[in-house]
């Protein structure tokens, strides 16, 4: 067995490092063009790439989410799991929120496809 993580762990890692340093552009390479993301912050999803990009920044101009990814699960169906320690702040720094909370992911051909917010197992996942 390598020591190397799997191919959408990598994209998975440096699709949060992009999106913590706010590099939009570089996060949204990492997409298909038809993407399914949540709208978490105001619910429902958006689809495509440029309706991502739309929501992130009206939500940046709310709050600032830093989500910092702690495990990794490959699913049998091919999903990934990431246990996600996500902060909030309001934009005077305020905390509104500090948990860990659960992102699946399908990827398709190397990029991510969908992203859904889940309950993490009462297992949980291993760091």
């Amino acid at each position: 067995m390598s020591d190397q993580p799997a191919p959408e762990i990598e994209l998975l890692r440096t699709a949060y490092t992009a999106f913590n340093a706010r590099d939009l552009d570089a996060v949204l390479a990492l997409m298909t063009p038809d993407v399914h993301w949540p709208r978490a912050f105001k619910g429902g999803f958006v689809h495509g790439p440029e309706e991502v990009r739309a929501y992130w920044v009206e939500q940046g101009s709310e709050i600032s989410a830093h989500n910092e990814p702690v495990a990794f699960h490959l699913e049998d169906d091919g999903q990934v799991l990431v246990k996600v320690h996500q902060v909030v702040r309001d934009l005077s720094g305020a905390v509104l929120a500090n948990e860990h909370v659960g992102h699946r992911y399908t990827i398709k051909d190397g990029l991510i496809q969908a992203m859904k917010i889940c309950s993490l197992p009462s297992s949980g996942l291993g760091a």
